[in-house]
This record gives structure tokens, sequence and C-alpha cells, in this order.
């Protein structure tokens, strides 16, 4: 079978690295892809741009695609599966309408609300004076959280009055996500300890997956501006089978159910934002409707299923009856960035060090990177996920930090204390 992988970014790159391993797969195209993806076997990219519905319609009909699979948000917000359905076509991931779980904020908490999923209190705002008054009311922090889609730095904890007006007035006055932040939800700040959890979905049947921990903010222990994800593990020890169990019967099931129930078929990758208070209680922080980017490297790297199979089930009604393997060691993937990221940042440096890696059970997942010649060049901000396997998570961070430290070009940057939480709860059990 020939599938497509719509995106560019370290997600696309291990789906596509875990999609060529199955036998069952003949030829994957990666549309756009970058300098990582067209190194795999079985694998060629398509200069084809993610958001080109028309284009990617085309290509998949031209091709004989037989699976496609949508990496970044922004495609299913606007119908691709929708398309690719009414074309006759397999696309794995929800409708737009479905969708919207993730591309509006509002939705997402009505729908919350609707079907009595744990979450935080909130209200939503489109004018800005009205906005500045509810935070001036309402104790500190608080989330401020774009409506729309914001590629992952929509969201601002305000620690400070004059930090929360700032966001309001750079959301609602300044637009700087455009239409995006047009709308804004003022949320309730939840204390505990975030986690992932993704599932695999057909309308009503669901496979679990695995738990991870994502780490958003670009500076260490959890300070500085927002980003698309600095690094993340697999599992979160956080994730106990008590809170499994919770996750499962609060959350996962209720949220299959009630898009049943409001007649939106759900069928792909259902990934729940969660936070777990210290009473082991857990709240829905956010919806994603695919795998999250950086979680899928170190997911990826610990499933032993085949992943087209897997996808494959969620169309043939055989989900409930299909097994997932998994590694039972830790990946931890650390992103490594270029300087100024969020921010302003300049493309095209050379990466050196790729070549020279020989750490046992590691893998480097490219994201923002392009050839240039016979070189592997800067393009984006995270550029590169450096992902290793470990008995634990302390094992599995030193080893995916001896291969980032043998990674470089000019402003290279990461995070040094991904895993953190995990690793001092791993600390404390052996010294119990």
């Amino acid at each position: 079978m020939k599938i497509l992988v719509i995106g560019s970014g370290g997600r696309e790159h291990a789906l596509a690295w875990k999609f060529a391993q199955s036998p069952l797969v003949s030829e994957i195209l990666v549309a756009p892809g970058n300098a990582g993806t067209i190194q795999e076997k079985k694998v060629c990219n398509v200069p084809v741009k993610a958001d080109d519905l028309d284009a990617l319609l085309t290509l998949a009909q031209a091709e004989n695609i037989d699976l496609t699979i949508v990496g970044p948000e922004q495609p299913l917000v606007e119908g691709v599966v929708d398309r690719f359905e009414a074309a006759g076509l397999k696309c794995f991931g929800p409708r737009a309408a479905a969708a919207k779980l993730e591309g509006s904020k509002t939705f997402s908490k009505e729908f919350l609300a609707r079907h009595n999923i744990p979450t935080a209190s909130y209200k939503d705002f489109e004018d800005l004076n009205e906005a500045l008054d509810y935070v001036r009311s309402n104790p500190l922090p608080i989330v401020i959280k774009a409506d729309g889609l914001a590629a992952g730095k929509g969201v601002v904890i305000a620690e400070t009055l004059a930090e929360a007006e700032e966001a309001l007035r750079n959301m609602l006055h300044e637009k700087i996500f455009g239409q995006a932040g047009s709308k804004v939800v003022i949320e309730e700040f939840l204390y505990g300890e975030e986690a992932s959890f993704i599932a695999i979905v057909d309308d009503t049947r669901i496979i679990p997956l695995a738990s991870s921990q994502d780490h958003k903010t670009r500076d260490e222990g959890d300070q500085g501006p927002n980003t698309g994800g600095m690094g993340a593990y697999s599992p979160a020890p956080v994730m106990t089978k008590n809170i499994y169990d919770q996750v499962m019967r609060e959350v996962i099931f209720p949220t299959v159910e009630g898009m049943h129930a409001d007649g939106m078929n759900y069928r792909g990758f259902l990934y729940a934002g969660l936070m777990i208070d210290p009473k082991g209680n857990a709240k829905v922080l956010e919806f994603n409707c695919r795998f999250g980017d950086p979680e899928t490297q170190p997911i990826l790297a610990r499933l032993q299923s085949d992943l087209a199979s897997l996808c494959l089930s969620a169309f043939d009604g055989s989900l409930e009856s299909t097994e997932v393997k998994w590694d039972p060691r830790a990946a931890v993937g650390i992103v490594i960035a270029s300087g100024g990221y969020p921010e302003s940042y300049s493309k095209g440096h050379v990466i050196t060090g790729l070549d020279d890696i020989q750490i046992e059970d590691s893998r480097v997942f490219h994201s923002g990177t392009a050839l240039e010649k016979n070189d592997i060049v800067t393009n984006g901000g995270r550029v590169l996920c450096a992902v290793a396997l470990g008995k634990n998570v302390t094992e599995a961070a030193a080893n995916a930090y001896a291969v980032a430290e043998q990674i470089d070009w000019k402003g290279s940057f990461y995070r040094r204390d991904i895993g953190y939480r995990a690793i001092k709860r791993e600390r404390d059990e052996q010294s119990n």
C-alpha cells in the first residue's frame, strides 16, 4: 500500500519512519517533508504544502494513495478529511466539524461542559474591555488562550495583572495571532502536573496508546515564552494505573461518546492534554485531533506494533480487537532549536554532527531542516529532535542528551532539564 503523510515537522518524520517499518507499506510520500524524511527507506518528499488542500487531493488521486495521515492541525480544521472522503479516499483524522475540538477553544470548552468532562472553569470574550474587567476581578495566576489555532503559542499563563492585560491587548487589540485571537478564553489556573494521553478512535471504538509529558516553555524550570514544545518523554510516570483508569472513564470514553451523540463521527488520533492535581485527579487542558509534536517522536520510538495496521483497523471495524505492543523502556526527545526561537530566528545554518552519532537505540528526527547542495541546513525554529531509549526516564534522558551534544550549528540551543519531574520521581523512589 501507498501512504501519504501531510506535514513537514518532526512528527511527520517520525510517522514516515514508523510507517516504513510496516511490511504492508510499499511507498510513503511526505508533503512537503524535510531533509530527514527524504533519507528514510520507502520515503520520498513531494513539494506540496500541507495547507494546499486542492493540490493534496490531486496528488493522492494521481498517486493512487491508499491511506493519508494528517500531521498538522490546520488541514484538519479546514476540512481535508471531508475533501478526501468525498473523493472516496481514506484519510485518517476527524472531519472539520469534529476537528473544532482542537480548532476552537470555545467549542472545546462548551463540549466539555455539555458532556460533564472535568476541566477548568472559564469564560470567553471578544471585547477587550470586558476581558480586562474579568481578569481584574479574578485571582492570579490566570490562563489566557487565543480561541483559534496559534501553532501552540496562543496560551499565556499570567502571573501578574500586568502580564494578563498585556496578553489580552496583544490578542484582542494588536491581533498578534490574527483571526485566531479575535476571541479569547480565560481560564482558572490549575495546579498540578501536566501529562498527555493519546488514543486511536473509530467513532465509538477506542485503542488507548501511550502517555507522555511535553515541556512547552523555552527555558529550564518551565520559564520563558510558550513554544510548540521543547522536549517530551513517554511514558509519563505521573500517569499511574488509578489515574489512567480515571482518564479513560471520565475523559476519553465520554469524549468519544459525546462526539458520537453530537452527530460528529470521530475517526483518528485523539490527544488529551491533562492537568493532574496533587490528589491524582485529572482535568482536560486541551484537545488535539492528531499526534502532538514533539510527543510523537518518543511515543513512536516505543511503539512495536505496526502503525499502518493500527490505522487501517479504524476503517475496517477491527479496532477493539487490535493489540498494541510497546517497548517497556522509556523514551525521551530533546528538541534542538534555532537561536531566537520562538520569536525571530535566522535560517540556512549548516548542521554538523549528524553523521557521527553512535548512541544505541537513538534517532534524530528532523523538523525545520532543508537540503542545500550537500549540506543539511536549518529551515525553522524547532530544527531537530534527539530521541533515545533507556530503562527509565533518567537513563533515556542521559542517552538523548548524549545525542544532542554531538549536534551543532550557529545559535543552536536546547533545554537541559527535559524529563526533570520524572527524574525526580525516580530518584525519590530509589531513595525510599
